[in-house]
């Protein structure tokens, strides 16, 4: 369909992928479909993680809550202490705060593909709680356009730090 229905509707067929990695440990690819049908409040990604990969650090929001529905696949949520198995017809609710700190791990053999939906608060705060880091985001909430944010910050107690800083990635 070369023709927009309207600009609030949009198909996973016709927004663009991004797809990131790094090391071993991390990779997905990404269809941001709340932003592409002109979201405000609400985002949600199409997410499609490779078998043995992990989508994000393990990490908890301060303003945000997530939701993440399972559409095909299988794999492993950490929720807090927890570790729990995923397959397809899954929701997980992600209330903000550090009892759900989470993580989505594909240990599965065929890609884990999700919808991620999440409120788009900002300023965002999000804690990693493996590394322990701490991501400071302010002009436009996760989810939105990073070029549109005017403030970018991690950190680990007074020092600055890269996102990927003290992450085990292979």
């Amino acid at each position: 369909m070369s023709e927009r229905r309207h600009p609030h509707v949009v198909n996973v067929d016709e927004v663009p992928e991004t797809e990131r990695a790094k090391g071993e440990r991390y990779g997905f690819r990404r269809r941001q479909l709340g932003a592409a049908a002109g979201g405000q409040q609400i985002g949600c990604s199409w997410m499609e993680i490779p078998p043995g990969k992990r989508a994000w650090p393990a990490h908890w929001h301060g303003a945000n809550e997530e939701a993440i529905y399972v559409l095909s696949g299988r794999g492993r949520a950490r929720i807090g202490d927890a570790e729990v198995e995923l397959r397809p017809g899954d929701w997980v609710a992600l209330p903000k705060g550090p009892g759900c700190a989470h993580q989505t791990i594909n240990d599965g053999d065929e890609p884990l593909r999700y919808l991620c939906v999440s409120t788009m608060i900002e300023p965002e705060v999000g804690v990693y709680t493996d590394s322990g880091k701490v991501g400071v985001f302010v002009g436009a909430a996760p989810g939105h356009d990073p070029a549109a944010r005017t403030l970018t910050a991690y950190a680990r107690l007074a020092d600055g730090v890269d996102y990927w800083d003290g992450e085990d990635t292979d």
